[in-house]
């Protein structure tokens, strides 16, 4: 008898788990979402990437209804967590925000799944340019000049990121294949150990955002030469862009992204999309944007998979020339 009640409650318990299934399976789109929606982060708590999804998940959750929740997975260079996502069931009920690092990840990690196509793309959020700025004692005033006085003095100048395989060590990487120059890489833990040493005249030049690097600008302690975009920034007009002195650069802008798993039902793309432009055009969120350094950005999301098939294979190129690896 006993044996028999176990059999019935192990049966009971499967039927229910199927059921649940099922119900979530065969949930109509159009009334996305029923439940809970979670953001995953992954990253650490505190940097630029969750600073924008805290404020993302607080306004999804009033204008939906759902609670959006954020959740950091960080690791492996955001490779662990976004693999999480891009391996979850594309319901629209896991979803994933990323940097421009994402781009260059496939040329640094083997990845399980495509980043390019493997995806559902939803909507940038933000973009913003990187500055190439000079110490004071770096005996250049132009980004020409820096050029010439690299290709005279191979490796003597060094250029510092926030890491091996980071934008920045990726964009520098760039810029001296392109002019045949050889400059030094020297990688940080981060923004603030490299501007230490760049202020301080041990460190040459670096690649950084201009939340990072503008007052120094401005007070006259750094030198800035270039800025890494299509266009000017307005924050900056006077600093030229490095495509108009090198065009084969093209343009180069940091970026913040949602996106979910690759099968995400088009309506609740559409939906989510048209959700995060109005977010994007709340003072909060433009105040926490602007913050970071970077511009609003709304898009749609064929523009960011058209993004990311052009970043993907540039960083891979770049990265292989290079001979950039790392340990996986």
């Amino acid at each position: 008898m006993q044996h028999y009640k176990k059999c019935l409650i192990s049966m009971i318990g499967a039927l229910l788990v199927g059921s649940t299934a099922m119900i979530h399976a065969a949930e109509n789109p159009a009334d996305w979402p029923t439940r809970p929606v979670k953001i995953i982060i992954p990253f650490s708590s505190g940097g630029g990437t969750d600073n924008l999804s805290r404020v993302l998940a607080q306004k999804l959750t009033q204008i939906f209804g759902q609670t959006f929740i954020v959740d950091n997975r960080p690791g492996g260079g955001g490779t662990i967590g976004a693999e999480q996502v891009a391996r979850s069931t594309p319901d629209g009920y896991t979803l994933c925000i990323v940097s421009g690092s994402y781009s260059a990840n496939p040329a640094l990690h083997k990845l399980p799944y495509d980043p390019v196509n493997g995806i559902t793309p939803i909507s940038l959020l933000a973009t913003g340019p990187l500055i190439v700025v000079a110490s004071s004692s770096l005996k250049v005033k132009t980004f020409p000049e820096l050029i010439t006085y690299a290709r005279t003095h191979p490796n003597e100048v060094s250029f510092g990121s926030t890491g091996i395989g980071s934008n920045a060590h990726l964009v520098g990487e760039m810029v001296d294949q392109i002019t045949n120059v050889k400059m030094t890489h020297i990688p940080y833990k981060g923004a603030g150990p490299g501007l230490t040493d760049l202020l301080s005249g041990h460190l040459n030049l670096g690649y950084y955002t201009s939340v990072a690097v503008t007052p120094f600008i401005q007070s006259g302690k750094l030198k800035a030469l270039a800025v890494t975009t299509e266009n000017r920034v307005d924050s900056l007009p006077g600093v030229p862009t490095i495509k108009e002195f090198i065009p084969e650069f093209g343009s180069m802008e940091h970026w913040y992204g949602l996106w979910g798993p690759a099968g995400i039902p088009p309506e609740i793309v559409n939906r989510l999309n048209a959700a995060v432009s109005k977010v994007i055009d709340t003072p909060e969120m433009q105040e926490r944007i602007l913050a970071e350094g970077f511009s609003p950005y709304k898009g749609s999301p064929e523009d960011f998979r058209k993004r990311l098939s052009i970043e993907v294979p540039r960083w891979i190129k770049v990265a292989k020339t290079a001979n950039i690896k790392m340990n996986d």
